[in-house]
């Protein structure tokens, strides 16, 4: 079931770049049935809500830095609802590596290298200089720094493809 809802997730967010709430929703009733049916009266708290909660805090701060979308996030917790937290762990490793990989594929493919490297300078210059002792301030990118967005929905649906099916050989 899990498989089939992010690879849902996956195609939704390539063809509209979002990912719908209904589905996100959807998912974490299955989550919660499946799991009330099937496992002792406390797997509700330490699997499903424990996987929801460590789902949605890893990326919440990405969120936060405007690195993610909001759906992203909301997949993930629900990815971590079904898998429970220790598997949102390392879906969300194996999803950031992915997602990585994308972010740099697009980035390249689309030609919008050089931005990237302005933003890793304007970012890692003032860290370094206060590494070496300099009192400088962060320097916040502005909205118009992006090298574009990707489809994480992808990344988290391989990620959490490549978990379950591990865990089930």
């Amino acid at each position: 079931m899990l498989l089939w809802l992010v690879l849902q997730a996956a195609v939704t967010d390539l063809a509209l770049r979002r990912i719908p709430n209904v589905l996100v929703l959807s998912g974490l009733l299955i989550a919660l049935l499946l799991h009330a049916m099937t496992g002792p009266a406390g797997a509700l708290l330490t699997t499903w809500l424990a996987g929801l909660a460590t789902g949605f805090c890893l990326f919440l701060p990405l969120y936060a830095l405007r690195g993610m979308a909001a759906g992203d996030v909301k997949l993930m917790a629900m990815a971590g609802a079904f898998a429970g937290p220790a598997a949102a762990l390392q879906i969300a490793m194996l999803a950031c590596l992915i997602g990585g990989a994308m972010a740099l594929a697009i980035t390249l493919v689309n030609g919008r290298w050089r931005i990237l490297w302005r933003n890793l300078r304007t970012i890692l210059k003032p860290m370094l200089l206060r590494m070496a002792g300099m009192p400088l301030l962060p320097v916040p990118l502005p909205r118009e720094a992006s090298t574009g967005g990707i489809p994480y929905g992808v990344a988290i649906a391989l990620g959490t493809a490549t978990v379950v099916l591990q865990a089930h050989r």
